[in-house]
């Protein structure tokens, strides 16, 4: 059986005792921080400035070593823009900690406040957009699709596959856009690849005393288009995920942050990322609505680590959260309000 929850995350505090001792670093005063993502457990080591972030699986279905140095990569290469947290050391997997961890900056502040700090996380976003793009050869191990949009199309269709877990009328409307993005996909323009975080959900940045946003949890990182993260820092289903930062944007809302986006860009780069903000947000959508019907199949307890790496499995995490995740992805999967999501994107064209 499964360990629970409150079970594992009690020997959470001991176990990282023992793999900060084997790797040099201060423990400070450890402290385990309230349990609030799917992917990580977090203990703020008191007096160092660090935290230390311990994976509970990997979203992106790679072994504990490789997830590891995936997400060290996206704190090194993101925290240049400083609007990031600098990485420390890697805690390797150990009998102690079985998917080892990552000890990063700890950033002192408060939850983004929507849409006030709008204007904040686009700038911040800007700036992790305008970073130079390294050679092919120094990008791995980020991903670095050759046809970032065709990548995307066949992540979203390999969700899709778990939509039979959502209502059929919102797998008409969502069917209708995946069969766009194929159209899409099958056209000859392409964005421009930039490095992204593809987790800009508003509820992953906090807000400094000086105004300045920092995108603190980073795992996800790639190279392809940036107008996903502008979707994902303003879509319904991003701005209503996460209790601290919860708000409902307007349409003029949206519009203003995608043009203080653009306007934070450099000159050269508006121009070709514009025509991409409309169907990148819908992908995006789409992205999020399919993850959702996914987590309905995969967070059952008879279906656990189905993929390498990858667990979301409800018992991994506490009760509350779990709560709080169906109740988003029930909400986000009903049919009416599946179809007011599906009106906002004429809405948002038409502003901009």
């Amino acid at each position: 059986m499964t360990e629970a929850a409150p079970d594992r995350r009690a020997k959470l505090i001991p176990a990282l005792m023992v793999a900060l001792k084997a790797e040099g670093q201060a423990p400070g005063l450890p402290e385990l921080m309230p349990d609030t993502g799917l992917a990580h457990d977090h203990i703020r080591l008191r007096g160092t400035g660090r935290i230390a972030r311990l994976p509970k699986q990997s979203q992106m279905r790679l072994g504990a070593a490789e997830n590891l140095a995936y997400q060290a990569a996206c704190f090194t290469r993101a925290s240049v823009s400083g609007h990031a947290p600098r990485l420390y050391a890697e805690l390797p997997p150990s009998q102690a900690l079985p998917r080892g961890g990552l000890i990063v900056e700890e950033i002192e502040g408060r939850a983004a406040r929507l849409p006030e700090d709008l204007p904040a996380i686009m700038a911040a976003l800007a700036a992790i957009h305008a970073l130079p793009v390294p050679e092919a050869g120094a990008r791995p191990p980020l991903l670095d699709a050759a046809d970032p949009l065709a990548d995307l199309r066949a992540e979203i269709e390999a969700q899709a596959e778990y939509l039979p877990a959502a209502p059929a009328d919102t797998r008409a409307i969502l069917q209708t856009h995946i069969a766009a993005l194929r159209d899409l996909a099958n056209d000859v323009p392409r964005p421009p690849k930039r490095l992204i975080s593809f987790d800009a959900h508003p509820g992953n940045f906090i807000v400094t005393p000086s105004g300045r946003a920092v995108l603190v949890d980073l795992e996800k990182a790639r190279y392809s288009a940036p107008p996903l993260d502008l979707a994902h820092a303003t879509l319904y289903t991003s701005t209503t995920w996460d209790v601290a930062s919860h708000a409902v944007l307007t349409p003029e809302d949206v519009a203003g942050a995608c043009r203080h986006w653009l306007a934070c860009l450099p000159e050269a780069a508006r121009a070709p990322l514009a025509p991409w903000i409309i169907p990148m947000r819908q992908a995006m959508w789409l992205w999020s609505m399919t993850w959702c019907a996914k987590w309905r199949v995969l967070s059952g307890a008879e279906a656990k680590a189905t993929q390498d790496g990858e667990d979301l499995a409800a018992d991994k995490s506490e009760a509350a959260l779990i709560a709080h995740v169906r109740g988003r992805v029930d909400h986000y999967l009903d049919p009416e309000m599946a179809a007011r999501m599906d009106e906002g994107f004429a809405h948002l064209a038409g502003l901009l």
